[in-house]
């Protein structure tokens, strides 16, 4: 069974801007759309980096860069402090750009937002052209699927398609998430991969695992 990819969730296309678009053009933008922030791009569709929120509001917090950040105060206050005398895209964007393709599976994307301590991730084609955005919320919105939604994917995906089982040897319930395996197979080892299957299942919080087997193939024998 493939796992969901950040294709499946992302937006797209991408709202993007130049790197000599307007301060305030760009603010418009991420008002106008309701987006919490825009991608800076080349003439060729290249990400160059990345406006947020936060970084426009570095203007306001430094009163438009009159009201500089002293040199004892941190690194990233410093930075904020040169980000408020900006008057384009490229002088307030963040960069470099953290990216990820559209193929990727949605565990990866979910593991660099987290590693990388970032709210967004630039989705890129082959050619490292922005065609999409990616947002933590859009991860999250995989644990909202309807608990009936879940069930089906187990008994397709996993079941009738992934392992095979014969209809009726296996039955499914799913419960804020969590799902729970029931009935018994021929081999431990099929247990084992029903659980580690139904596991990957988009929305799937939890596997209860209670599924019994005839024979354990997984023992190794000495010789």
């Amino acid at each position: 069974m493939r796992e969901p990819t950040v294709a499946a969730v992302m937006t797209s296309p991408a709202i993007t801007v130049g790197p000599d678009a307007a301060f305030k053009d760009v603010v418009a933008l991420l008002a106008g759309k309701k987006i919490s922030a825009v991608p800076v791009v080349d003439g060729s569709g290249h990400p160059l980096g990345v406006v947020s929120e936060a970084d426009v509001m570095a203007k306001q917090e430094f009163h438009g860069g009159n009201d500089g950040a002293a040199w004892w105060s941190g690194r990233r206050r410093r930075a904020r402090s040169r980000k408020a005398a900006a008057t384009t895209a490229a002088e307030v964007m963040t960069s470099p750009v953290i990216t990820i393709g559209a193929e990727e599976p949605l565990t990866r994307a979910a593991r660099r937002l987290a590693d990388k301590r970032v709210r967004r991730l630039v989705v890129v084609d082959p050619d490292g052209v922005v065609i999409g955005v990616v947002a933590r919320h859009d991860v999250l919105a995989m644990f909202l699927r309807e608990d009936a939604a879940i069930r089906d994917d187990i008994e397709e995906l996993v079941l009738s398609k992934g392992m095979w089982v014969i209809p009726g040897t296996v039955t499914v319930q799913v419960a804020d998430g969590v799902a729970t395996l029931e009935g018994k197979l021929e081999h431990r080892s099929a247990v084992q991969v029903a659980e580690h299957l139904t596991s990957a299942v988009p929305g799937v919080v939890g596997v209860h695992n209670n599924l019994s087997y005839a024979v354990d193939d997984t023992t190794t024998v000495g010789l």
